[in-house]
């Protein structure tokens, strides 16, 4: 059997960088935070393009993306599990 595929850092209970972050966040009664969300309110404002797309998706949700073929050339779909048949 070969190396496992993926990556393994990825799992819930491995997320140093999440578990950082929101425990940033969350001192001082999310002071940090606010800042944070001050400056990207702030590049939004001048017209920063990334920025008021972040707030939007951040706001309303991000935008539903439509997969779209050809009728006479139907989308194939193929998962691959790393599982060996």
């Amino acid at each position: 059997m070969g190396a496992p595929k993926g990556n393994s850092n990825s799992s819930k209970s491995n997320r140093a960088w999440g578990k950082v972050v929101k425990k940033l966040a969350i001192q001082e009664d999310a002071k940090r935070l606010h800042k944070v969300a001050e400056a990207l309110f702030r590049k939004a404002e001048d017209g920063d393009i990334s920025a008021i797309k972040e707030l939007g998706d951040r706001i309303d949700g991000k935008a539903e993306q439509t997969i779209t073929g050809d009728s006479d050339q139907p989308i194939n779909i193929i998962v691959k599990t790393g599982i060996d048949e």
